[in-house]
């Protein structure tokens, strides 16, 4: 199976029936992503968290009211 990565337009071959395979087939929001962005991305994130300015934001707990 031909996939082309998100970001940097490199057109790849994985194979026809691994798990990732058919994610992207099955699922179309999924995105694939080339070996060198994905740890190109991860070592960005790393550095993120490191800084102390990395937040994941969470839904705030709703109150519920008693009548």
């Amino acid at each position: 199976m031909q996939v082309k990565c998100v970001i940097c337009d490199e057109v790849e071959s994985i194979e026809d029936y691994s798990l990732q395979a058919k994610r992207l087939r099955n699922r179309r929001i999924h995105m694939y992503l080339c070996q060198s962005c994905y740890e190109r991305i991860g070592k960005k994130t790393k550095a993120r968290h490191e800084t102390g300015n990395f937040r994941l934001y969470k839904k705030p707990k709703q109150k519920e009211d008693l009548i």
